[in-house]
């Protein structure tokens, strides 16, 4: 084993390829930042849909949730790359195609992991919200959301990890992120075990960093 290939091209494989910065247009933490805001905005949206009053409001985000989780992701990677183009007739790059895929896709778990956090409020809370005066929307915001929030925390960070991880699919429509980079340096240099194990502890280093940080929000966020 050589891993010196690593040490030579650590500027495009990490700072390029992972962190997004450098001449190409490419970067996994520049595609999972937004993508993790962005999906998490979307499904909170897609969360409260579900628990809508309106049936028909409920029906369409319950057809959204099922259809997105019924689909590979690479299969949304790829309507957005050959078909969209097709009937918009015009092209779109690599980032914003990867971008709109992530955000589209990840409401539909994120919804329902929001969806249940709410539900596990006790129903107690609501009632005595209500018989304090306060509207459904303040009750949301200032009582159920932050307690939901706390339950969400172990569900919503793995969906991130696993958003994070997704992001390698991207690389399938030329989108440089650090497997891209890994492929195109050992396409040159032809060290594969060594590229490979490389991006596995950087993907490996990343998760382990968020689910720590995960622990300790949620312990801080515990009450006493």
């Amino acid at each position: 084993m050589d891993f010196q290939v690593i040490v030579d091209n650590f500027g495009f494989l990490f700072v390029q390829g992972f962190l997004g910065f450098g001449e190409l247009a490419g970067g996994t933490l520049r595609l999972a930042i937004p993508a993790i805001v962005l999906g998490f905005a979307l499904g909170i949206v897609i969360g409260l849909a579900r628990l809508a009053e309106t049936g028909f409001i409920r029906f369409l985000a319950t057809i959204y949730v099922e259809f997105f989780r019924g689909v590979p992701l690479v299969m949304v990677i790829f309507w957005f790359w050959f078909i969209i183009p097709n009937l918009l007739k015009v092209s779109l790059p690599e980032y914003g195609v990867a971008l709109t895929a992530f955000v589209i896709f990840e409401p539909a778990y994120l919804g329902e992991i929001i969806r249940a956090g709410i539900q596990s409020v006790p129903q107690g809370q609501l009632e005595a919200a209500a018989a304090t005066g306060l509207s459904r929307g303040r009750t949301m915001r200032h009582i159920v959301l932050p307690q939901a929030l706390r339950n969400m925390i172990p569900a919503l960070v793995t969906q991130f990890i696993v958003l994070l991880k997704d992001t390698s699919l991207a690389s399938i429509i030329g989108y440089i992120d650090l497997t891209k980079a890994a492929q195109i340096v050992n396409n040159r240099e032809i060290r594969p075990f060594e590229l490979y194990l490389f991006i596995a502890v950087v993907y490996w280093c990343f998760s382990y960093a968020m689910s720590r940080y995960a622990q300790r929000l949620e312990r801080r966020l515990s009450p006493p």
